[in-house]
């Protein structure tokens, strides 16, 4: 993108592009990275900041603590909730019981359409209030404990 003055604002131009990618991916789930957007259209990182708190307060996306900008589409409820809330209801919505295998990383990342990483640190804190065991290479995680109850097996 041009270095010359912007009428406009290069942050606003920038915000039409990826609103437009937005709605011809319909798969499309996040945002690209500051960085990418820095890379692309050749701007710093503050101007690329500046176009997701555009797509915010236009309601086409919203911040994931830990992770990418979420897409949202119209129509699209929002569940506030942070992320551990959202996957230890997965618990109730899906009627596990003490002792049941857990869903994947994987799975739950496609589930709530946000990345591993992001899911691994929800999970961790799970684990850390004793309702899903340790994570372990090649063992799925299993459900030690109901949400709001305190009995383990």
């Amino acid at each position: 993108m041009s270095q010359e003055a912007s009428p406009r604002g290069t942050f606003l131009k920038i915000a039409d592009v990826v609103k437009a990618e937005i709605d011809a991916e319909h798969a499309m789930a996040e945002l690209p990275s500051a960085a990418e957007l820095m890379r692309a259209h050749g701007v710093s990182r503050g101007v690329a900041l500046r176009v997701f708190g555009v797509l915010e307060k236009e309601g086409r996306a919203e911040r994931v603590p830990g992770g990418r900008w979420r897409v949202i589409r119209p129509g699209q409820q929002r569940d506030r909730r942070p992320l551990a809330e959202l996957v230890a209801e997965v618990i109730r919505s899906d009627n596990l019981n003490v002792g049941d295998r857990f869903p994947s990383t994987s799975a739950l990342a496609t589930r709530f359409g946000v990345s591993r990483p992001t899911v691994a640190k929800a999970l961790d804190k799970l684990e850390a209030a004793d309702l899903l065991s340790a994570s372990q290479q090649g063992k799925q995680r299993t459900v030690l404990a109901l949400p709001g109850r305190e009995e383990r097996p």
